[in-house]
Protein backbone atom coordinates (compact mmCIF):
# COMPACT_ATOMS: atom_id res chain seq x y z
CA UNK A 1 0.00 0.00 0.00
CA UNK A 2 1.30 3.48 -1.30
CA UNK A 3 2.94 5.49 2.03
CA UNK A 4 1.25 8.37 3.50
CA UNK A 5 1.56 11.07 0.67
CA UNK A 6 2.83 8.61 -2.13
CA UNK A 7 0.68 8.56 -4.98
CA UNK A 8 -0.56 5.32 -5.17
CA UNK A 9 0.40 3.20 -7.65
CA UNK A 10 -1.70 1.15 -10.79
CA UNK A 11 -0.14 -1.36 -12.85
CA UNK A 12 -2.13 -1.53 -16.32
CA UNK A 13 -2.16 -4.60 -18.32
CA UNK A 14 -3.35 -5.11 -21.80
CA UNK A 15 -1.67 -5.89 -25.03
CA UNK A 16 -3.69 -3.22 -26.99
CA UNK A 17 -0.93 -0.56 -27.22
CA UNK A 18 -3.59 2.34 -27.24
CA UNK A 19 -5.46 1.30 -24.67
CA UNK A 20 -3.22 1.28 -22.64
CA UNK A 21 -1.80 4.27 -23.12
CA UNK A 22 -5.18 6.12 -22.85
CA UNK A 23 -5.71 4.46 -19.53
CA UNK A 24 -1.58 5.61 -18.32
CA UNK A 25 -2.38 9.18 -19.15
CA UNK A 26 -5.66 9.62 -18.36
CA UNK A 27 -5.04 7.86 -14.71
CA UNK A 28 -1.52 9.53 -14.20
CA UNK A 29 -3.60 13.12 -14.45
CA UNK A 30 -5.82 11.92 -11.96
CA UNK A 31 -3.07 11.64 -9.18
CA UNK A 32 -1.75 7.99 -9.69
CA UNK A 33 1.87 6.58 -10.29
CA UNK A 34 1.19 4.28 -13.60
CA UNK A 35 3.25 1.73 -15.35
CA UNK A 36 2.01 -1.08 -18.08
CA UNK A 37 2.12 -4.10 -19.22
CA UNK A 38 1.43 -5.71 -22.41
CA UNK A 39 0.90 -9.32 -20.79
CA UNK A 40 0.39 -11.53 -17.55
CA UNK A 41 4.46 -12.61 -17.55
CA UNK A 42 5.29 -8.37 -18.84
CA UNK A 43 3.48 -7.18 -15.30
CA UNK A 44 4.97 -9.83 -13.11
CA UNK A 45 7.97 -9.07 -14.37
CA UNK A 46 7.37 -5.10 -13.59
CA UNK A 47 6.13 -6.18 -10.36
CA UNK A 48 9.57 -7.85 -9.44
CA UNK A 49 10.87 -4.62 -8.57
CA UNK A 50 7.48 -2.53 -8.39
CA UNK A 51 4.45 -3.33 -6.33
CA UNK A 52 1.42 -1.33 -7.03
CA UNK A 53 -1.46 -0.92 -4.80
CA UNK A 54 -4.32 -2.14 -7.72
CA UNK A 55 -3.91 -4.22 -11.01
CA UNK A 56 -6.06 -3.26 -13.85
CA UNK A 57 -5.72 -5.73 -16.87
CA UNK A 58 -7.23 -7.19 -19.90
CA UNK A 59 -8.51 -10.42 -20.11
CA UNK A 60 -7.21 -11.69 -24.03
CA UNK A 61 -3.55 -11.36 -23.99
CA UNK A 62 -0.79 -13.49 -25.73
CA UNK A 63 1.23 -15.80 -23.44
CA UNK A 64 -0.10 -15.52 -19.80
CA UNK A 65 -3.90 -14.61 -20.12
CA UNK A 66 -5.82 -11.95 -17.67
CA UNK A 67 -7.21 -15.02 -15.91
CA UNK A 68 -3.85 -16.88 -15.39
CA UNK A 69 -2.56 -13.44 -14.13
CA UNK A 70 -5.40 -13.35 -11.48
CA UNK A 71 -4.58 -16.74 -10.34
CA UNK A 72 -0.74 -15.39 -9.92
CA UNK A 73 -1.53 -12.79 -8.13
CA UNK A 74 -3.96 -13.83 -5.51
CA UNK A 75 -1.62 -17.27 -4.97
CA UNK A 76 0.83 -14.26 -2.92
CA UNK A 77 -1.21 -11.37 -2.53
CA UNK A 78 -4.13 -9.76 -1.33
CA UNK A 79 -4.20 -6.87 -3.90
CA UNK A 80 -7.21 -5.59 -5.36
CA UNK A 81 -7.38 -6.41 -9.01
CA UNK A 82 -9.87 -4.63 -11.72
CA UNK A 83 -10.61 -6.64 -14.83
CA UNK A 84 -11.51 -5.13 -18.45
CA UNK A 85 -14.07 -7.29 -20.88
CA UNK A 86 -15.83 -6.95 -24.07
CA UNK A 87 -19.46 -7.93 -23.78
CA UNK A 88 -20.54 -11.30 -24.29
CA UNK A 89 -17.41 -12.69 -22.23
CA UNK A 90 -19.51 -13.75 -19.45
CA UNK A 91 -17.53 -17.12 -18.75
CA UNK A 92 -14.66 -15.44 -19.19
CA UNK A 93 -15.34 -12.60 -16.76
CA UNK A 94 -16.77 -15.00 -14.09
CA UNK A 95 -13.37 -17.33 -14.67
CA UNK A 96 -11.18 -14.04 -13.81
CA UNK A 97 -13.97 -13.01 -10.64
CA UNK A 98 -13.69 -16.83 -9.56
CA UNK A 99 -9.92 -16.94 -9.81
CA UNK A 100 -9.56 -13.77 -8.12
CA UNK A 101 -10.13 -10.16 -9.32
CA UNK A 102 -12.38 -8.07 -7.41
CA UNK A 103 -14.39 -6.35 -10.15
CA UNK A 104 -14.54 -5.63 -13.37
CA UNK A 105 -15.25 -3.24 -16.13
CA UNK A 106 -17.17 -4.23 -20.10
CA UNK A 107 -15.53 -1.95 -22.66
CA UNK A 108 -16.12 0.46 -23.97
CA UNK A 109 -16.25 1.61 -20.75
CA UNK A 110 -16.30 5.31 -19.55
CA UNK A 111 -13.17 6.67 -17.48
CA UNK A 112 -15.61 7.96 -14.29
CA UNK A 113 -16.94 4.09 -13.90
CA UNK A 114 -13.54 2.79 -14.47
CA UNK A 115 -12.46 6.24 -11.26
CA UNK A 116 -14.90 4.78 -8.84
CA UNK A 117 -14.27 1.07 -9.61
CA UNK A 118 -10.31 2.47 -8.87
CA UNK A 119 -11.26 4.16 -5.62
CA UNK A 120 -13.38 1.41 -4.36
CA UNK A 121 -10.79 -1.22 -4.42
CA UNK A 122 -8.17 1.73 -3.36
CA UNK A 123 -10.80 1.93 -0.24
CA UNK A 124 -10.68 -1.84 0.69
CA UNK A 125 -7.28 -2.13 0.64
CA UNK A 126 -6.61 0.51 2.80
CA UNK A 127 -9.33 -0.94 5.06
CA UNK A 128 -8.72 -1.53 8.94
CA UNK A 129 -11.22 -3.77 9.78
CA UNK A 130 -10.26 -7.71 9.57
CA UNK A 131 -12.37 -9.80 7.56
CA UNK A 132 -12.47 -12.24 10.63
CA UNK A 133 -14.43 -9.59 12.86
CA UNK A 134 -17.16 -10.02 14.72
CA UNK A 135 -19.12 -6.34 13.91
CA UNK A 136 -19.38 -5.71 10.25
CA UNK A 137 -19.96 -2.13 9.80
CA UNK A 138 -20.19 -0.42 5.87
CA UNK A 139 -21.89 2.41 5.19
CA UNK A 140 -25.68 2.16 5.89
CA UNK A 141 -25.40 -1.20 8.18
CA UNK A 142 -24.18 -2.91 10.82
CA UNK A 143 -23.82 -6.31 11.14
CA UNK A 144 -22.91 -8.25 14.69
CA UNK A 145 -22.11 -12.10 13.58
CA UNK A 146 -22.43 -13.29 17.21
CA UNK A 147 -25.46 -11.34 18.49
CA UNK A 148 -27.04 -12.47 14.48
CA UNK A 149 -28.28 -8.83 14.37
CA UNK A 150 -28.06 -6.29 11.15
CA UNK A 151 -28.88 -2.92 11.42
CA UNK A 152 -29.75 -0.39 8.10
CA UNK A 153 -29.56 3.44 9.24
CA UNK A 154 -29.91 2.64 12.85
CA UNK A 155 -33.08 0.30 12.18
CA UNK A 156 -33.57 -3.58 13.18
CA UNK A 157 -34.13 -5.87 10.37
CA UNK A 158 -34.63 -9.46 10.89
CA UNK A 159 -33.40 -12.19 8.96
CA UNK A 160 -33.34 -16.01 8.54
CA UNK A 161 -29.94 -17.47 8.95
CA UNK A 162 -29.40 -17.73 5.58
CA UNK A 163 -30.71 -14.36 4.87
CA UNK A 164 -27.97 -13.25 7.57
CA UNK A 165 -25.17 -15.22 6.15
CA UNK A 166 -25.86 -14.19 2.27
CA UNK A 167 -25.71 -10.25 3.54
CA UNK A 168 -22.81 -10.81 5.93
CA UNK A 169 -20.80 -12.38 3.07
CA UNK A 170 -21.75 -9.39 0.49
CA UNK A 171 -20.64 -7.21 3.14
CA UNK A 172 -17.78 -8.45 3.70
CA UNK A 173 -17.12 -7.99 0.19
CA UNK A 174 -18.70 -4.88 -0.30
CA UNK A 175 -18.73 -2.68 -3.72
CA UNK A 176 -17.00 -5.43 -5.05
CA UNK A 177 -18.74 -8.19 -7.94
CA UNK A 178 -19.31 -11.62 -6.48
CA UNK A 179 -20.20 -14.56 -8.01
CA UNK A 180 -22.88 -17.09 -8.32
CA UNK A 181 -20.72 -19.75 -7.89
CA UNK A 182 -18.72 -17.90 -4.64
CA UNK A 183 -21.93 -16.48 -2.88
CA UNK A 184 -23.42 -20.38 -2.95
CA UNK A 185 -20.11 -21.79 -1.84
CA UNK A 186 -19.82 -19.81 0.66
CA UNK A 187 -23.27 -19.84 2.19
CA UNK A 188 -24.32 -23.60 1.15
CA UNK A 189 -20.91 -25.46 0.60
CA UNK A 190 -19.32 -26.52 -2.50
CA UNK A 191 -22.08 -28.84 -3.61
CA UNK A 192 -24.67 -26.14 -4.58
CA UNK A 193 -22.49 -24.05 -6.50
CA UNK A 194 -24.30 -24.89 -10.15
CA UNK A 195 -27.51 -24.31 -8.69
CA UNK A 196 -27.69 -19.88 -8.18
CA UNK A 197 -32.28 -20.59 -8.01
CA UNK A 198 -31.08 -20.35 -4.54
CA UNK A 199 -30.03 -17.35 -4.55
CA UNK A 200 -32.68 -15.29 -6.13
CA UNK A 201 -35.13 -16.85 -4.05
CA UNK A 202 -32.95 -15.38 -0.98
CA UNK A 203 -31.62 -12.14 -2.82
CA UNK A 204 -35.43 -11.43 -3.55
CA UNK A 205 -36.19 -11.91 0.21
CA UNK A 206 -33.46 -9.60 1.28
CA UNK A 207 -34.52 -6.78 -1.11
CA UNK A 208 -37.99 -6.99 0.25
CA UNK A 209 -36.55 -6.03 4.27
CA UNK A 210 -33.58 -4.27 2.85
CA UNK A 211 -34.63 -2.13 -0.02
CA UNK A 212 -36.89 1.20 0.20
CA UNK A 213 -37.80 0.37 -3.47
CA UNK A 214 -37.67 -3.21 -3.56
CA UNK A 215 -38.14 -2.44 -7.81
CA UNK A 216 -35.02 -0.19 -8.07
CA UNK A 217 -32.59 -2.27 -5.71
CA UNK A 218 -29.91 0.38 -4.29
CA UNK A 219 -28.13 -1.78 -1.47
CA UNK A 220 -27.78 -5.60 -3.64
CA UNK A 221 -27.95 -4.69 -7.07
CA UNK A 222 -27.39 -7.77 -9.53
CA UNK A 223 -24.64 -7.82 -12.49
CA UNK A 224 -26.17 -10.26 -15.41
CA UNK A 225 -25.22 -13.57 -16.02
CA UNK A 226 -22.18 -12.74 -12.83
CA UNK A 227 -23.49 -12.01 -10.01
CA UNK A 228 -24.31 -9.28 -7.23
CA UNK A 229 -23.04 -6.07 -5.69
CA UNK A 230 -23.13 -4.62 -2.47
CA UNK A 231 -23.58 -1.21 -2.21
CA UNK A 232 -23.45 -0.64 1.39
CA UNK A 233 -24.51 3.23 0.48
CA UNK A 234 -27.13 3.03 -1.73
CA UNK A 235 -25.22 4.04 -4.23
CA UNK A 236 -25.54 2.85 -7.42
CA UNK A 237 -22.84 3.32 -10.44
Amino acid sequence: MAAVGEKPKILVVDDELQIARVLKTTLSARGYSIRTASDGDDALQVMKSWTPDLVITDLRMPNMDGVELCRHLRAKSGIPIIVLSVRNEERTKVEALDAGADDYVTKPFSINELLARVRAGLRRLSATQPLESDVVEVGHFRIDTQAHSVQVKGRDVRLTPKEFDILTYLARHSERVVTHRALLAAVWGDNSTEQPEYLRVFIGHLRKKLEPDEASPRYITTEPWVGYRFNPEGEQR
